[in-house]
C-alpha cells in the first residue's frame, strides 16, 4: 500500500513537474476590444518558483555586496571601482580603454535585463521572447530601417580605432559578467520570461543607440499634414497650421547675426498636394510628451560670481531609469555623470573644469516619398526618368510558442524602406528616408570622449564636430566663466516647406541638397543676457538663413523659462532646484483667460459660479494638491474638441494633423468670431462664445461627483506611475504623489517627466546635485532598485559624490571590485 501511494505521489508530482515545465496557455484581453480575449502563452513557471535557480535566489541585502577581485589578463593596467553608498559606480583605471571595460561589467552588473531588452526592442526581435504579441513590433522596426541603421552604424564605429578600441573594451567587459553567471543568478526578468542572456556585441550597442535615435530624431508629421492640406484646402491650412509662432523664444537669442552665405538647394520641390488622402494607420508617435530644459547662468547673475549649469532631459520614465550614474577617473580626466546601459561613456555631465549637457532639438530629419512601381510584383520603380531596381530584403523572424519563422518582405529604395504598403484602395507606397539609416562619423562616440577630457570652449568646441545624431542642443559652462549653447547636429539642407509633407519619390530633386556647413550651425557664446537655454523650442528667430521644420517644437517652456531667467539674479544652486521643479504653466496662463473671458456667466448656477471663480483665482501651477488643473484641462480637452471639430470628424479613420495649442489659444484671444468656432452639426452660426460656455458646462457635469470629494486633486485624479520596463506592476511604482503638466519646467505627463534632474556650481571647488527617479540597480530585490525615487517625488536632491581620487575618505565606500 505504501508503495502504491508512493508511485501515486511520484505520478503527481512529475505531473506537476511536466505542467511547471511548459508554456502555460492563458486567455487575455485583446487591446482592440477588453470584452473579447485572446489565447496568450506565458513562460514556464518551473524554473522561476525553483528554490535553487528561482527568483528567491534575486532578493539582495547589504550584506551581499562584498569585495571582488577579478584577474583580466587582457587588460592594459589595473582598474579599482569603489561602490559608494547609493551604489554608484567610481572607476579609477590607468586608461580610457580599460575604464570602457569596468563600465560594461558594472553595467551589466546592475542593467543587463535593461541592455537586452533595448537591443532586442529595436532590433525587431521581441517575438522570440514573448510571442505572437510582439510580431508587428518586430516587422515594423525592419520595415523601418533600424536593423539597417544599426548595421551601418556598427561598421563605421569600426572604422575609427579610437572608437572601436572602447567598444571592444566596453563589450569585453559586459561578457565578462555575463560569462560569470549561472542560471540561479540571472535576473529575474529573464527567469521571468523563461530566456537567457546573449552575450554582447558592438551591433547590440548601436541597436541600443538607434532606440535613442528613434526617440530623439524620428519625429515628422508627414501624412498627417498631407491629409489635413487635401480635406482643408490650402488657406486653411495656412491658417490653421502656421510654423512659426510669434510670441517664440528661441534658443538662439534673438537677432543674433549670422555671418556667413547660405548654401540653397537649386530648384525648389512642389507641395504634394494631389496624392489624395492617406489611409494608412501610422506608427505611434511621441508627439507632445518629450520635453527636456537646460540652462546655464554667467557668474555675473549668480550669487557666487561663478557660472552654474542645469539640466533636466524629460524622457519615458521606467524602472530602472534610462540613465545609469557614475565617475570615471583616468590620467586624461576625470569626469561624473550619467550614461544609457549598452553604449559607453558619459552623456550628460561635468569634469573637474566645466559641465555640460543636452536637450533634444527636434528638427524634422526623416521624410516620407511615394514610390510609382513600374511592375505589379514591386521589384522596380520610377527614378529620374528611368527605371531603378528595389532592393528585396527577405527578413525571418522568430515567434516564441511558433515551430516555424515568419516571413516578411521589405523593399528598399533609393529613398529608404517601403514602411507603408498599397494594399488597398486610399493606401500608398510610401518610403522613408531617415537620417537615422546612414552610417555616421566613425568617431561620433568620441564627442563624449572629448568632453570629458576638455577643458574650456575651444575642447567643448571640437567635441561637438564629431556629432551627427540625434541632434541635442549642448549646454556649456565653465569655471573660467564662460557659458554656450550649441543646437549641435548633422542637419539637412531643404528648401521652405520641403519634408513637410509627403513628396513624390520619381525625382531625386526632391531630397536634401546636402547638410548645413558645420561652420554655420547656430551657438552663442556669453550672450549680453548671461545667460543661454534650451527647452526644446525653435532653434533660432526667422532671420536664419536655413529652413528647417518640427512637429515637436515646445512654445511654452522655452518662453517661461528665459523670462524667468532674465528676472531671476544672485542666483543659487537652491534656486534653480526650485526652478526645475516649478509647476507654473505658461499655456494655462494664457490659454484660461482667454477661454474663462468667452464664458457667459448668466448660464452657470450657483453651484457652478463659485468653480468658476476658483479657476479665476488661480495661480496657474499644477500642484499636485490642486483642483484646478483638472478643471483646467477637461475643458481645454472638452473646448479643443469642440472648436475642431471638422478636423476631430476625421481623426480616427485616417492620420490627420490637429492645430497646436499656442494657436488654438491665438484665436480665441484675439479672433472669437473666426469660422473655426462654428460648429457644423448645428444650423446657427457659433463663436468661440458659445463654445467656451457650452465646454465648461459639460465640463462640470463630467466631474460633478468627483468634484465634491474632499481628497480630489491633480495628483490623485491623473495618478501617475513610473512602470517596470516589461510593464510588470509588482515591480513598478504606481500613483506617485506628484505634480507637474507637460507644459511646465516640470513637465510630468503621460509617463515621461524629468528623468535626470542635475545642477553643477563651477566654483573654485566643483559642487554638483543630482539625482533620477529610481536607483542604480535593475533587480527589484535590491535595495538599490528605488533609492532616490521618494526624493524625486518630493523634489529633493543629491549632493554628488565627485571624488579626486582612489584615496579620497570624504564619505564611506560600500564595496570594491579590483580587476587586474
Amino acid at each position: 500500500m505504501k508503495f502504491i501511494k508512493f508511485l501515486l505521489s511520484l505520478s503527481a508530482l512529475l505531473g506537476l513537474v511536466y505542467i511547471l515545465n511548459k508554456p502555460i496557455p492563458i486567455q487575455t484581453p485583446t487591446p482592440e476590444d477588453p470584452t473579447k480575449t485572446k489565447e496568450t502563452l506565458i513562460p514556464p513557471i518551473g524554473p522561476f518558483v525553483s528554490p535553487f535557480t528561482g527568483f528567491w535566489q534575486n532578493a539582495e541585502s547589504l550584506s551581499d555586496f562584498v569585495p571582488q577581485k577579478l584577474e583580466v589578463p587582457e587588460m592594459k593596467g589595473k582598474v579599482k571601482i569603489l561602490f559608494d553608498e547609493r551604489m554608484v559606480p567610481h572607476i579609477f583605471a590607468e586608461n580610457l580603454e580599460d575604464a570602457a571595460y569596468a563600465q560594461g561589467y558594472v553595467t551589466a552588473k546592475f542593467r543587463l535585463f535593461q541592455m537586452e531588452l533595448a537591443s532586442r526592442a529595436s532590433g525587431g526581435r521581441l517575438a522570440e521572447i514573448v510571442g505572437p504579441d510582439a510580431l508587428e513590433n518586430d516587422k515594423l522596426k525592419r520595415r523601418q530601417g533600424i536593423l539597417v541603421g544599426a548595421e551601418r552604424a556598427a561598421a563605421a564605429w569600426k572604422e575609427s580605432k579610437e572608437v572601436s578600441a572602447i567598444m571592444d573594451a566596453y563589450t569585453a567587459g559586459i561578457n565578462k559578467y555575463i560569462s560569470e553567471l549561472s542560471p540561479r543568478q540571472y535576473p529575474v526578468e529573464f527567469k521571468l520570461m523563461g530566456f537567457k542572456p546573449e552575450l554582447w556585441n558592438t551591433y547590440k550597442s548601436a541597436l541600443v543607440k538607434k532606440y535613442m535615435d528613434q526617440t530623439l530624431c524620428f519625429g515628422e508629421d508627414d501624412l498627417e499634414s498631407s491629409n489635413a492640406l487635401k480635406i482643408l484646402g490650402a488657406d486653411t491650412f495656412k491658417r490653421l497650421y502656421p510654423e512659426l509662432n510669434p510670441k517664440q523664444s528661441p534658443v538662439i537669442p534673438t537677432g543674433t547675426p549670422w555671418n556667413f552665405k547660405a548654401s540653397k538647394p537649386a530648384e525648389k520641390p512642389a507641395v504634394q498636394e494631389a496624392i489624395g488622402l492617406i489611409r494608412h494607420k501610422v506608427y505611434e508617435k511621441e508627439r507632445g510628451v518629450l520635453g527636456s530644459n537646460n540652462w546655464a547662468v554667467a557668474g555675473s547673475k549668480t550669487l557666487s560670481g561663478k557660472p552654474i549649469l542645469a539640466n533636466d532631459p524629460h524622457l519615458k520614465l521606467t524602472l530602472p531609469s534610462i540613465w545609469f550614474e557614475l565617475q570615471i577617473h583616468t590620467p586624461e580626466a576625470n569626469f561624473y555623470g550619467v550614461s544609457v546601459p549598452g553604449v559607453p561613456g558619459v552623456l550628460i555631465g561635468f569634469n573637474e573644469h566645466y559641465a555640460w549637457g543636452e536637450t533634444n532639438v527636434g528638427q524634422d530629419v526623416n521624410d516620407w516619398y511615394q514610390i510609382s512601381w513600374t511592375d505589379q510584383a514591386k521589384t522596380s520603380y520610377q527614378y529620374d526618368g528611368s527605371v531603378k531596381k528595389a532592393k528585396i530584403v527577405i527578413d525571418s523572424i522568430k515567434v516564441r510558442g511558433m515551430e516555424k519563422a515568419v516571413m516578411d518582405t521589405v523593399r528598399w529604395t533609393e529613398w529608404g524602406p517601403i514602411v507603408y504598403d498599397s494594399n488597398e484602395s486610399g493606401w500608398h507606397d510610401l518610403a522613408m528616408h531617415w537620417i537615422g539609416h546612414e552610417a555616421p562619423n566613425p568617431d561620433e562616440l568620441l564627442t563624449f570622449v572629448g568632453l570629458a577630457q576638455g577643458k574650456n570652449h575651444g575642447d567643448y568646441k571640437q567635441a561637438l564636430t564629431q556629432y551627427d545624431f540625434p541632434a541635442q542642443n549642448f549646454v556649456f559652462a565653465a569655471k573660467d566663466g564662460d557659458i554656450a549653447i550649441t543646437p549641435n547636429g548633422k542637419f539637412p539642407i531643404k528648401n521652405k516647406e520641403q519634408g513637410r509633407f509627403v513628396q513624390d519619390g520619381s525625382s531625386s530633386k526632391n531630397g536634401w541638397a546636402g547638410f548645413i556647413p558645420r561652420d554655420q550651425v547656430p551657438t552663442t557664446k556669453n550672450p549680453k543676457r548671461g545667460f543661454v537655454s534650451s527647452a526644446n523650442q525653435h532653434s533660432t528667430d526667422p532671420s536664419y538663413p536655413y529652413y528647417y521644420n518640427s512637429p515637436y517644437f515646445d512654445h511654452y517652456r522655452g518662453r517661461y523659462l528665459n523670462k524667468r531667467l532674465s528676472e531671476m539674479d544672485s542666483i543659487t544652486a537652491e534656486d534653480f532646484m526650485k526652478l526645475q521643479n516649478d509647476n507654473f504653466s505658461l499655456h494655462a496662463s494664457e490659454g484660461l483667460p482667454a477661454m474663462l473671458a468667452q464664458v457667459d456667466t448668466t448660464q452657470l448656477s450657483a453651484v457652478q459660479k463659485p468653480i468658476f471663480d476658483k479657476l479665476k483665482a488661480w495661480d496657474f501651477r499644477f500642484d499636485k494638491d490642486k483642483v484646478e488643473p483638472v478643471i483646467f484641462t477637461n475643458w481645454w480637452d472638452k473646448f479643443y474638441e469642440m472648436t475642431f471639430d471638422e478636423v476631430m470628424v476625421w481623426k480616427d479613420s485616417i492620420p490627420i494633423l490637429m492645430p497646436e495649442k499656442w494657436r488654438v489659444v491665438e484665436l480665441t484671444a484675439n479672433s472669437p468670431s473666426d469660422i473655426i468656432f462654428d460648429d457644423k452639426k448645428t444650423p446657427e452660426r457659433e463663436s468661440a462664445k458659445q463654445i467656451a460656455t457650452a465646454s465648461f458646462l459639460a465640463t462640470l457635469k463630467d466631474l460633478s461627483t468627483e468634484l465634491v470629494k474632499p481628497d480630489f486633486a491633480w495628483a490623485t485624479y491623473r495618478k501617475f506611475s513610473i512602470m517596470h520596463l516589461a510593464r510588470i506592476p509588482a515591480f513598478s511604482r504606481m500613483d506617485l504623489p506628484v505634480g507637474g503638466y507637460g507644459q511646465a519646467l516640470n513637465a510630468i505627463a503621460g509617463g515621461n517627466g524629468p528623468s535626470w534632474r542635475m545642477i553643477v556650481e563651477l566654483g573654485d571647488e566643483i559642487k554638483a546635485y543630482g539625482l533620477f527617479p529610481g536607483g542604480q540597480s535593475g533587480n527589484p530585490g535590491s535595495p538599490f532598485y528605488a533609492t532616490d525615487l521618494d526624493k524625486w517625488v518630493k523634489g529633493e536632491y543629491n549632493e554628488l559624490y565627485f571624488m579626486k581620487n582612489a584615496e579620497d575618505k570624504r564619505k564611506p565606500t560600500l564595496f570594491s571590485i579590483d580587476i587586474n
